[in-house]
């Protein structure tokens, strides 16, 4: 049986230039009409957080969720999966800072432009839906209340808005991004997600 997981392993291989073969017949064992470009790996887990709140199966629909490593790699993916490639439907999330690169791609790949944008990055859309004291909650909850506080003793940080703060927190260790990108679309509970994210799974 076709695994999501496994797609996504044969396209970044594709996508550093090895064979296209693999990739091509899991998206077609998968049924695969949709491709959703993301920047990084916190930003696919809060797209799966979201889908799995809403009872959403999105490889069942059809979709698959893919992780890039980086904006700058968007052009490369998206005529991959797009019309020069598998020719699925694209869509993503991005930073407004890299919009730019989005465009881009989107234009090159002969697509019409369909892509969510946060005002700063999902980090900061997340805090700001919940607001910081939600967001230390979840810090607490995680046992990190100590790291936290050592974090705003640090020089750099006096005097900074605690969203600003709690923004640079959730990057000061690997793997911590990651996993509160599914962590604070739980805490969300039922409130609307951020509008680029929420807008991007009712458009899937």
């Amino acid at each position: 049986m076709a695994d999501m997981d496994a797609f996504r392993d044969e396209l970044a291989h594709w996508a550093a230039g090895g064979a296209s073969d693999t990739a091509a017949q899991l998206a077609a064992d998968l049924g695969l009409r949709t491709a959703v470009l993301l920047e990084g790996p916190s930003d696919l887990a809060a797209v799966e957080a979201l889908a799995a709140r809403e009872d959403r199966d999105l490889t069942a629909e059809g979709v698959a969720v893919v992780s890039m490593g980086g904006a700058m790699s968007v052009g490369r993916y998206a005529g991959l999966l797009g019309p020069p490639g598998l020719g699925l439907r694209l869509t993503g999330l991005c930073d407004a800072r890299e919009e730019p690169f989005y465009d881009r791609g989107w234009q090159r790949a002969g697509a019409a432009r369909d892509f969510h944008v946060c005002v700063a990055d999902l980090e900061d859309e997340m805090i700001r839906a919940l607001g910081p004291e939600r967001v230390e909650e979840v810090i607490r909850a995680e046992d990190e209340l100590r790291p936290w506080q050592t974090f705003l003793a640090q020089p750099a940080q006096h005097g900074r808005p605690r969203e600003q703060q709690l923004r640079r927190f959730l990057s000061t260790r690997k793997g911590r991004k990651i996993r509160y990108g599914s962590l604070l679309v739980e805490a969300l509970g039922t409130d609307r997600p951020p509008a680029p994210l929420a807008d991007l799974l009712a458009g899937l």
